[in-house]
């Protein structure tokens, strides 16, 4: 009922350019109509752009992305829980994290015209180069239409508008994404002496960004970056597969 006396309301509400150019945004990527459109002017501010509020607070959109990244791990789990009912829970953590995962939301955020809207000071771009900017601001669009539109129009808008058009789920099982493997097995079969080594720990709010390079006999090839040594590693294991014409 509160919805409906918002959506009303709206309608009589006079926009600014901003607002109608975020509204329009909004519409396009989500399929939604949004109801409370400061929480959307909250999801595209990123913490290099935020602004005080009359408690003194400085508001991001950081508080949306813990949000969002919860609702969307939810409405993935639930999913790939009933698509693959004889799957057992390493197989499907491992689909989720593969699809879930802070590179991949950062190409859909793009993909999906997030960077388009995305409020941060272009000032410190180099500094967010290799952060997944736009995959946070995703996850915090999500937070934003939790919060707005509740969890039914939410997993939809997941589903439908983002996993759906840009996945194709049964490649994504088939996919072999472990590069550290396989360069591991070539180092061995090649009589080569391969190292993984963290050069570089940057700390971004709640987030810490981990830099890894490949050595191989002592040389130098791939780095990567990644929200956990892990991932740092992996990404670091993919451009020196890449390098080296594994994949």
């Amino acid at each position: 009922m509160l919805r409906r006396v918002r959506k009303l309301h709206n309608l009589f509400i006079i926009r600014s350019p901003e607002d109608k150019r975020l509204l329009r945004a909004v519409r396009n990527i989500t399929g939604i109509t949004p109801v409370q459109l400061d929480l959307y002017h909250l999801a595209v501010r990123h913490s290099s752009t935020a602004r005080e509020n009359n408690k003194g607070i400085r508001e991001s959109n950081e508080r949306l992305e813990y949000l969002g990244d919860a609702v969307l791990g939810t409405v993935i789990a639930d999913y790939l829980f009933k698509k693959y009912p004889f799957k057992d829970e390493g197989f499907l953590t491992e689909i989720r994290s593969r699809l879930v995962n802070r590179e991949s939301l950062n190409v859909l955020g793009r993909k999906v015209g997030i960077d388009e809207v995305l409020s941060f000071d272009s000032r410190h771009q180099g500094r967010f180069s290799h952060k997944s900017l736009y995959g946070d601001a995703l996850e915090a669009l999500i937070g934003a239409v939790y919060l707005d539109q509740g969890y039914r129009k939410s997993q939809k808008f997941i589903l439908n508008k983002l996993i759906l058009p840009y996945f194709d789920i049964e490649e994504v099982v088939r996919m072999n994404p472990n590069f550290k493997s396989t360069l591991i097995e070539w180092s061995q079969k090649e009589n080569k002496v391969l190292e993984f080594r963290i050069i570089d720990v940057k700390h971004h709010g709640n987030h810490r960004e981990f830099t890894a390079c490949v050595y191989i006999d002592e040389e130098e090839y791939g780095t990567g970056f990644g929200f956990s040594k892990k991932k740092a590693e992996q990404d670091a294991a993919l451009k020196t597969c890449e390098l080296l014409k594994l994949i």
